[in-house]
């Protein structure tokens, strides 16, 4: 989910919050999706196959609008970057989901606006924090605190876990980062989802290979439905509903939608996967969803 900037953009109207109010609603299911079947097929390989039949889909979308091997071969380095970059956000989700719960794994991952906002203050002129945002920086690191804070309801392998998903929001972040920095600020969308799902793919296929998992799935009804949920509607109509968005409206505004999907994840988690939920846990993610308001609004 990363930022395309041009130089007019909309406010946000009606048709764009409700649009956005979907598109959290959709990402903040996808970590119940994944876990919900990872007895069936792991979480690295449902990673692996999702973003090699959308990043399949984009690549034909991208050739319908007129993206050539020019194209490709002009933005190669910044796009292997965003590509790493996705790879390892979502092999961090997919390794982070073995240990904690989906309802943690969508708080922490959305911790990327944080990230986000310091990499671009450092590096990117004209995005430097003004002091509302760095009180929010500094309530969602608290936040972050008192959520992974050890409890009576979760062991050691929760803890792992949310560090897996705060390196899978670092990561995130990197690519949003990379893209301001470099000529993939001006490059078509479906140029960046396409690095980034099909180098994904290419790195966790065959790692997927190579341990085993992908020869050990059981392609269940049920999996192969969540399977295609995540391809179809997250990897590619999601995603591809976002850079839409961005290229009409100010990403400004519609960043501030961005706390629905934690807490849309939580909900999901709770009610579908009868996920417990700490009192350290509830307060920590409220504090760091506070947090991310006040830096993205």
């Amino acid at each position: 989910m990363n930022h395309q900037w041009a130089a007019e953009r909309r406010s946000v109207d009606t048709t764009a919050a409700s649009l956005m109010l979907l598109f959290c609603l959709v990402l903040g299911f996808q970590q119940v999706a994944i876990k919900g079947v990872a007895e069936d097929i792991s979480p690295i390989v449902q990673i692996a196959l999702r973003s090699a039949i959308a990043g399949c889909l984009v690549g034909l979308l991208a050739y319908y609008r007129g993206i050539r091997w020019q194209d490709i071969g002009r933005h190669w380095a910044p796009g292997l970057l965003v590509g790493f970059g996705f790879a390892a956000e979502f092999a961090f989700v997919a390794w982070g989901l073995t240990y904690t719960l989906a309802s943690h794994m969508s708080v922490f991952l959305y911790t990327a606006p944080i990230f986000a906002a310091l990499g671009l203050h450092l590096w990117v002129p004209g995005e430097q924090l003004s002091t509302r945002q760095w009180w929010g920086v500094g309530l969602a690191f608290v936040g972050m605190v008192i959520a992974m804070a050890p409890s009576g309801t979760y062991g050691i392998d929760i803890i792992i876990g949310d560090a897996l998903g705060l390196l899978a929001g670092l990561s995130w972040a990197a690519t949003t980062i990379v893209i301001r920095r470099t000529s993939l600020s001006e490059a078509p969308a479906e140029l960046t989802l396409s690095y980034q799902l099909s180098i994904t793919a290419l790195l966790l296929l065959p790692f997927a290979a190579l341990s085993g998992q992908l020869l050990s799935a059981k392609f269940t009804s049920i999996a192969v439905a969540s399977l295609g949920f995540q391809a179809l509607i997250i990897s590619f109509a999601a995603l591809m509903l976002w850079f839409t968005l961005l290229r009409r409206y100010r990403a400004s505004q519609l960043g501030v939608f961005s706390f629905l999907g934690p807490l849309f994840g939580v909900l999901f988690g709770t009610l579908l996967l009868n996920e417990p939920l700490s009192i350290n846990f509830l307060l920590g993610g409220g504090v760091i969803l506070v947090g991310i308001i006040l830096v993205t609004r």
